[in-house]
């Protein structure tokens, strides 16, 4: 039995603190911010929040005289975990063979000792949705803490959604897209006729999905996975970008009954009212990034997130790489240059990509019985001049150090 505790005590949950936080400007982002506050953490959770707590004994008081207490920050699509040298094969394992993979999970793919993985985290992201890539059904996304020794422990939900790469006529093009250099580009007639035999492909895999949901005699791994998403448990992140597809995509989705969150649109024109008639949640891609095709407008990524706003359609921002992960909350500030008002780029960082995911109830914002995913800073998290004082993943204090920083002291201190 003695040796039994001792193997209990080295688990992540006996990792999480009991500490109190005071005299701190506390951001609930789901309500007004706090002056000169405290929060209580126990046991890894907000136990209580307040301007005069009592300090409970033996407790370990942390002081935020001057500083910020923020949501953790929350990327809604990434690579995390999933590659580390994109040039190097045998160090990414986002993509498998196959059209359809809905069995497949990121999440027991993921590498905890990543390198991006501690630069993600001195950004002040405390999760990300590490996404699974090819085929049309790449598998299922999952949504991880950016702390942790195994995947088991970092994982805030195993199965957050299924991605679904939607076909699309000519695939690709505008800016950074289309086919190899020299390629000549097939002709609209033929593209048509790939686009609907891909659509008939992925209308056919839905119709074994049911049948099979139905009645079968032999278990089938890849129609197990789809049994969540048919019966509307589990969402589709559909990847679509223009107004087209966007609208195939809704009508696509209606006709079989799933629940759907769009991710990366760039031009979606008209369907903007569908989207809210729906009320269908929206990831945005990059606002520091080129319009997609030469003749849009040159600010129509940043401006995109304000148009959302207004229409009423709730949103989150993500960066779909591994690369810039770690530049979040600044593609959230530009879109506060571009007319999105402050508040709503906070919450697009952290309580809605928490509600659109479905773990609302556990973090995205600084409430009672949430989790401490919790973020002390000297200023406004969306700032570049900001400083990540301290951060906590599920009340556990986690180390701010990463490669980008070791590299930065290094040559500071050459001689």
């Amino acid at each position: 039995m003695r040796y039994a505790a001792i193997l209990l005590c080295a688990l992540p949950l006996c990792a999480a603190e009991t500490f109190l936080i005071q005299n701190v400007t506390v951001h609930p982002v789901t309500s007004a911010e706090i002056a000169n506050a405290s929060v209580y953490v126990e046991n890894g959770k907000i136990a209580d929040i307040g301007v005069k707590l009592a300090k409970p004994k033996n407790v370990r008081v942390i002081e935020g005289k001057g500083l910020h207490l923020f949501p953790g920050m929350i990327n809604s699509a990434t690579e995390v975990g999933l590659t580390e040298i994109s040039a190097v094969r045998e160090t990414s394992d986002t993509t498998e063979l196959g059209t359809f993979n809905p069995h497949l999970r990121a999440v027991i793919a993921v590498n905890p000792g990543s390198e991006h993985i501690p630069v993600v985290r001195a950004s002040g992201l405390t999760a990300v949705m590490t996404v699974p890539q090819g085929g049309m059904i790449a598998g299922q996304a999952a949504l991880m803490h950016t702390d942790g020794w195994t995947w088991e422990d970092m994982a805030v939900k195993q199965s957050a959604a299924m991605h679904l790469k939607f076909p699309t006529i000519g695939g690709g093009g505008g800016r950074g897209g289309g086919g190899r250099r020299g390629d000549a580009a097939p002709s609209f007639t033929e593209a048509k006729r790939t686009h609907e035999k891909e659509m008939k492909e992925l209308a056919d895999f839905f119709e074994q999905a049911r049948r099979y949901q139905k009645g079968h005699d032999k278990q089938d791994l890849k129609f197990e996975a789809m049994l969540p998403v048919l019966e509307g448990k589990l969402p589709v992140m559909v990847s679509v970008a223009k107004e087209r597809e966007i609208l195939e995509a809704i009508q696509f989705a209606t006709k079989q009954k799933i629940k759907i969150v769009l991710a990366g649109i760039r031009q979606p024109g008209k369907a903007v009212a569908e989207i809210k008639a729906k009320n269908i949640p929206v990831i945005l891609g990059k606002t520091l990034a080129l319009p997609l095709q030469e003749d849009d407008e040159y600010d129509a990524p940043a401006t995109l997130p304000a148009e959302l706003f207004r229409a009423g359609v709730k949103f989150a921002f993500a960066t779909f790489d591994i690369e810039f992960v770690r530049n979040l909350p600044f593609e959230a500030a530009n879109a506060v240059a571009y007319g999105l008002p402050y508040a709503e780029a906070l919450k697009a960082v952290t309580i809605n990509p928490a509600e659109i995911w479905g773990v609302g109830d556990q973090i995205g914002s600084i409430e009672k019985g949430k989790l401490a995913d919790l973020i002390l800073t000297d200023g406004d998290p969306l700032e570049a001049k900001t400083q990540i004082k301290q951060m906590f993943i599920a009340g556990k204090q986690v180390d701010l150090e990463s490669k980008h920083y070791k590299l930065y002291q290094k040559y500071l201190n050459r001689p």
